[in-house]
């Protein structure tokens, strides 16, 4: 999985760091506030979607809303991965792998667990990033070089370098409700790209 390397906190402008690492402390996650990725999510430029989901947890239409913009989600990473510009047999193979691995994603999330859904989303992010920029995505740089191509952006992969520090061995301290709120800041980016 790319990583952010503890030194690519640096790279995040300064307006956006304070929010940035209120998401994920340097120090090591502790208890993240939804209050936290709700602002981490305005800042990407998908509050309202965001917000839309998450206040709808505890309401009888959740379900079907989520499995709704799942469905999006789905339908739009498929277009992101259909776009990718691939240079031989093992990148094609990579696409299949990569659309393979999103029905039990989906599954996942609809099952209620986030743990291994941010497992699985964090591979996803990875076979994608790799499928967008090839072998700059392994790269230590590799955050850095996304916030020079945007900062939403770069936010954005910074994000998916941090989802390796909620790994199950890692986050046992963490609730459901926070894992759930950090990872559907992923799911809406990805279905408004």
């Amino acid at each position: 999985m790319f990583r952010s390397s503890p030194g690519v906190n640096k790279a995040i402008p300064q307006e956006y760091r304070q929010i940035a690492e209120a998401l994920f402390p340097m120090e090591g996650l502790t208890q993240p506030r939804v209050e936290t990725a709700v602002a981490f999510a305005e800042t990407l430029g998908i509050g309202a979607d965001y917000r839309h989901l998450l206040g709808n947890a505890d309401t009888l239409s959740y379900e079907m809303d989520i499995h709704k913009f799942l469905g999006h989600f789905q339908n739009n990473l498929d277009l992101l991965i259909q776009k990718t510009w691939v240079n031989n047999k093992l990148d094609e193979d990579r696409k299949e792998r990569l659309r393979q691995r999103v029905p039990g994603f989906i599954t996942g999330i609809e099952g209620g667990d986030y743990q291994k859904a941010i497992v699985d989303f964090g591979a996803i992010l990875e076979e994608l990033a790799y499928l967008f920029f090839g072998p700059q995505s392994q790269q230590e740089d590799f955050t850095e070089y996304t916030f020079r191509i945007d900062t939403q952006v770069g936010l954005f992969w910074w994000y998916g370098g941090q989802l390796g520090h909620l790994h199950p061995v890692n986050s046992g301290a963490v609730d459901t409700a926070s894992l759930r709120a950090i990872l559907l800041i992923g799911i809406c980016y990805l279905t408004n790209f």
